[in-house]
């Protein structure tokens, strides 16, 4: 859908779906049971233990961010729409530019990539805390800032993926990325109820200048790293075609190609969560900003459960993430379908921990297929889609919202990653002799992908 670039190359792909399936899509992530003691092993390392508590800061400060600016303009316009138009404007420079920021990772120093990227990242949350608290913020300020933000993200999202492994080794990467995951969903956790305190009590200026002090810590624990302990990869010389080179190695690789399908759909439709959760907080249960920082903190909840229970993962498939995504796509239809507050509310933690363990599952498996020397450039291409998925899905989603109603848009948005799934399973089943089981044996998955036996030939005569 996203990935123009890499669909014509769906037929090379279907080919060698068969030869390749059985080499890149079981991915082995450890081969013996994880141990209780170190379901958090990456931990172990003194730099990853820094970042980790440095984004625990950033990440719940940036929950209340993105709450506090959807809700600002919300204030500001009273237009769901225009809320969408926010998340586009902050994600849109990742889907045209989010190569070129792979290439930057692959080619410079991550770490001071990172101390560049925050140290600037915390002027302009800065520069907008400050107007809105002085109540002279008006919507131009605010999409020029969120702007400025999305194009510091080109750069500092394929080098904060990148930058794990060169702290944790590709051993650890794994049992990293998870953490990664829980650390963000836990900020997801704090930080949307805090905002919404903040928001009745103060005003949303308070929760973005937070961000800004967040954007400094960060940078100190950047500093404070052993450079001697990290293990950087080879950097990239300068030349031409690497973003072609890139593409091609996604499109080559079936477990990439696939994933980032998979992610194109849900990044798309199912990704819009906030907006949806704002207009349903607003048009439907007419619960305002502190119902709207409850939802997301119940969300954060099966997240922050999902992303846990990922640290345990032995092995990692390709089927693991299209049912996931169709998973995910069923609760949050069943989330919009439902007439009752009750069972929304329920939902809701279902549809964090369902997602969790999708986007966990993405990343590890972009991560894990691709080589050091070129994953900065195939992450940007996984951001690409994750993140720019979201500033074309922003508007979408923002406008069903707006005409057909909040709880049609939710319907939607899980509706056609759901679907998506279904058919790219069907399409995987055909390509690699695989067939779709179902089993209502305790000792087995209720639905299982499994290879398919092809009977000999009867002897002729």
């Amino acid at each position: 859908m996203l990935f123009i670039g890499l669909i014509r190359g769906v037929n090379v792909v279907h080919e060698r779906t068969v030869a390749a399936v059985t080499t890149t899509a079981p991915i082995p992530v450890l081969g013996e049971r994880v141990l209780w003691r170190d379901t958090f092993i990456a931990l172990r390392t003194r730099n990853y233990r820094l970042y980790v508590i440095s984004q625990l800061v950033a990440n719940t400060a940036a929950w209340m961010h993105r709450i506090a600016t959807d809700w600002l303009v919300l204030e500001l316009t009273g237009n769901v729409a225009l809320v969408g138009l926010t998340v586009a404007l902050q994600f849109a420079p990742v889907l045209v530019l989010g190569p070129f920021g792979g290439v930057i990772a692959d080619r410079y120093n991550k770490r001071r990539l990172l101390i560049g990227t925050q140290a600037a990242s915390g002027v302009l949350c800065a520069t907008l805390a400050t107007l809105t608290i002085a109540g002279v913020i008006q919507l131009w300020q605010v999409y020029l800032l969120v702007l400025l933000l999305g194009l510091l993200a080109v750069i500092d999202s394929p080098t904060r993926s990148s930058f794990v492994s060169e702290m944790v080794g590709q051993h650890r990467l794994r049992n990293a990325i998870s953490i990664n995951a829980s650390i963000f969903h836990l900020g997801g956790l704090i930080g949307p109820a805090i905002s919404g305190i903040l928001i009745v009590v103060v005003g949303a200026g308070w929760s973005i200048a937070v961000n800004a002090v967040a954007a400094a810590i960060v940078v100190a624990a950047l500093v404070a790293m052993r450079v001697s302990e990290l293990m950087p990869a080879p950097r990239v010389e300068h030349s031409k075609g690497q973003i072609r080179e890139a593409l091609a190695y996604a499109r080559k690789k079936p477990a990439i190609f696939w994933t980032l399908v998979t992610l194109s759909f849900v990044s798309v439709f199912g990704m819009s969560l906030p907006i949806l959760l704002a207009a349903m907080a607003q048009n439907v249960f007419e619960s305002g900003s502190a119902g709207y920082g409850v939802y997301n903190s119940i969300v954060a909840i099966g997240a922050l459960t999902g992303a846990i229970a990922s640290t345990r993962r032995r092995t990692l498939r390709l089927r693991a993430i299209v049912l996931g995504a169709a998973a995910y796509g069923i609760l949050q239809f069943m989330a919009g379908f439902s007439p009752w507050y009750v069972a929304f509310l329920l939902a809701l933690p279902a549809i964090g921990f369902a997602r969790l363990l999708f986007a966990t599952a993405a990343e590890s498996m972009t991560q894990l297929s691709s080589n050091l020397a070129i994953r900065g450039r195939v992450m940007s291409l996984y951001g690409m889609v994750m993140i720019g998925g979201q500033a074309i899905g922003g508007p979408i989603m923002g406008w069903f919202a707006e005409h057909l109603g909040a709880r049609e848009a939710m319907m939607i948005s899980g509706a056609v990653p759901g679907s998506a799934a279904v058919v790219i399973a069907v399409l995987l089943a055909r390509s690699g002799r695989l067939r779709i089981r179902v089993s209502l044996s305790r000792r087995d998955s209720f639905i299982a992908i499994v290879s398919r036996r092809v009977a000999p030939r009867a002897a002729a005569g």
